[in-house]
C-alpha cells in the first residue's frame, strides 16, 4: 500500500511542471522573449536619456518662473585725465616755533612729539630730512617743507584681477546649470588683492576686505592709505615718498564701494594701522576734482575739474571722514611743485 502511494506521489511531481507549462498560453511563450529583447535596450536608453532630459526640463521651468533677466550693466565711469599728486606744502618758521608745534598746528598732528622723539634719534633724523632743516636749529624766516601724515588717496578704477583668499561662490542648485551672470564673484570677506586700472597705463594693487562680491570688470571707489616711505628702524614713519609713482603701488582700501553698492561695513580708515586719525580727529587726503574722481564723494569743492588737491577730512563720532566747510584745502602748483592754500 505504501509502495503504491509513493509511486503516485512521484508521478504527480513529474506531471506538475508539464501541467504548468501546458497551462501557459502559447502566445505568451512567444511574447516573453520579444518583451525581454525590447525591455533591456529600452531601460538602458531611458536611463541615459533621463539623465540629460531631467536637468533640461528642470532648467526650462526654472528659467520660466525664475528671477528676471539681469539688468543691463551700468556703463563704467571714464578714467580721470589727471591722477592725484603726492607732495608737500611750505611753511615759514615764526619766532618761538618748534617742530612739534609746527606739525601740531599746521598739519594737525597731535602725536608729533610721540612719533618724533629725541629718545629715538633716528626718528628726529628722518624728520629733519623730510622738512629740509634741523629741528634743533630752527630760526625765524626759514622755510620748511611739511608733508601730510599717514595720507589717504581717493581713487576709482576698473578691476583687472582678483586674488581671493577663498574660491568663487555660485548659486547652489545641483540640477540647474548656473549661468555666468549668476556667479557672485570672489569672496573677499577675508581680504582680496585687486589689480585696479586707475588710468590708461596706470595700475595699482589694492587690498580690500568686503562682504560685497568683486568681479573682474567691476568698478571700485575707495579711499586708501598710501604706501609710506620705508625707514630702517622706524616702522611708524608717517610720510609717503613724494617721488614714488602711483603706477604699481600697493595700498590698503577703506570707505569702499563696488560698482553701485557702498559697503557700509568695510574697514574704516582709522582701522588701517598705523595712523593717527582718532587722535588728530581727521586725516589728509590727496585727490583730483571732477565727476570721475572726488565728485563721487560729493565734497563741496568749487574748483575746476582736474585740479589736484590736498584736503583735510574731519572724523566724526563713527569714525567716518567728511570734508566740512572751512577745512583746509590746498591745490598742487605745477610751477613750484608744492601745494598752496586755496
Amino acid at each position: 500500500m505504501d509502495h503504491r502511494i509513493q509511486k503516485q506521489s512521484k508521478r504527480r511531481r513529474r506531471e506538475n511542471p508539464r501541467f504548468f507549462i501546458r497551462s501557459i498560453p502559447w502566445r505568451l511563450l512567444i511574447l516573453l522573449p520579444v518583451l525581454i529583447l525590447v525591455a533591456i535596450p529600452t531601460f538602458y536608453f531611458g536611463t541615459h536619456s533621463g539623465q540629460r532630459v531631467l536637468p533640461a526640463v528642470t532648467n526650462f521651468f526654472y528659467n520660466l518662473s525664475g528671477p528676471p533677466p539681469a539688468a543691463t550693466p551700468t556703463p563704467l565711469p571714464p578714467f580721470p585725465s589727471t591722477l592725484p599728486q603726492m607732495g608737500s606744502l611750505l611753511y615759514t618758521v615764526q619766532a618761538g616755533d618748534s617742530c612739534d608745534e609746527i606739525l601740531a598746528v599746521q598739519m594737525r598732528m597731535s602725536d608729533a612729539s610721540t612719533i618724533f622723539t629725541d629718545v629715538k634719534p633716528n626718528t628726529i633724523q628722518a624728520l629733519n630730512a623730510t622738512i629740509g632743516h634741523d629741528c634743533h636749529a630752527l630760526q625765524p624766516g626759514i622755510v620748511v617743507a611739511l608733508s601730510p601724515q599717514y595720507p589717504l588717496i581717493a581713487i576709482g578704477g576698473q578691476v583687472l584681477k582678483v586674488a581671493a583668499t577663498t574660491p568663487q561662490q555660485v548659486l547652489p542648485t545641483p540640477l540647474i546649470n548656473v549661468s555666468h551672470q549668476q556667479q557672485l564673484g570672489a569672496d573677499c570677506s577675508g581680504s582680496c588683492l585687486l589689480t585696479v586700472r586707475i588710468a590708461p597705463g596706470a595700475q595699482i594693487h589694492l587690498t580690500v576686505q568686503t562682504t560685497l562680491p568683486v568681479r573682474v570688470g567691476s568698478w571700485v571707489w575707495a579711499q586708501a592709505q598710501l604706501a609710506r616711505k620705508s625707514i630702517k628702524g622706524f616702522d611708524t614713519y608717517p610720510y609717503a615718498n613724494p617721488l614714488a609713482s602711483l603706477n604699481g603701488m600697493s595700498m590698503r582700501a577703506c570707505d569702499l564701494q563696488v560698482d553701485n553698492t557702498h559697503d557700509d561695513h568695510s574697514l574704516s580708515c582709522d582701522q588701517l594701522m598705523p595712523n593717527t586719525i582718532d587722535d588728530d580727529r581727521g586725516a589728509w587726503l590727496f585727490g583730483v576734482t571732477g565727476a570721475n574722481s572726488l565728485d563721487h564723494w560729493k565734497y563741496p569743492l568749487h574748483m575746476a575739474a582736474g585740479t589736484r588737491v590736498l584736503l583735510w577730512l574731519t572724523s566724526n563720532a563713527n569714525g567716518d571722514l567728511r570734508f566740512n566747510h572751512g577745512n583746509p584745502i590746498f591745490r598742487y602748483d605745477d610751477t613750484t611743485h608744492v601745494y598752496v592754500r586755496v
